[in-house]
């Protein structure tokens, strides 16, 4: 047999819904009563444990863990545009030239986007290398110490030249 929540019975006078309704209160103009009446419907729909959803209007569709990730994961393998959006990758592009070299300050679009792409590919690499060791200490959740472990086995390749 299933199991059911037990809420708390309220101690005190016993009142019908329709009693309630009809019980005047201090302000008894017409916007009371419509704040009043739709508090007791919430209450007792809160006590019944039952939320109705408006007519017409249904739940959003839940998935399973998981089966969104692999959808979504599908859906970026097959396409081949880039996962950075560009605005964004240009203004940091920018700041770090500009940290680095005051003197060169003009890109062109095509050494931006190769830029981005050789960006993307290094990053791609890296978390393809972190995954590999995460499933190593069989785990499936990726943890710093599985990018750490990527750089550092992968040499030059990463920049690991400490």
């Amino acid at each position: 047999m299933a199991r059911k929540k037990h809420f708390p019975r309220q101690k005190g006078p016993k009142r019908s819904l329709l009693a309630q309704l009809s019980t005047p209160t201090r302000n008894s103009g017409p916007r009371s009563q419509e704040a009043s009446s739709s508090a007791t419907a919430r209450s007792a729909t809160i006590r019944s444990g039952k939320a109705h959803a408006p007519a017409g209007a249904s739940k959003p569709r839940r998935f399973r863990p998981g089966t969104v990730a692999l959808r979504e994961i599908r859906k970026y393998q097959k396409s081949g545009d880039l996962l950075v959006p560009h605005a964004p990758f240009v203004r940091i592009v920018r700041e770090i030239n500009f940290s680095i070299s005051q003197t060169v300050t003009r890109w062109t679009a095509e050494a931006l986007l190769a830029l981005q792409e050789a960006a993307e590919a290094h990053l791609i690499n890296l978390f393809e290398d972190s995954m590999l060791c995460a499933i190593h200490a069989k785990r499936v959740t990726l943890m710093r110490k599985d990018f750490e472990l990527a750089r550092r086995l992968g040499g030059t390749r990463y920049f690991g030249w400490n």
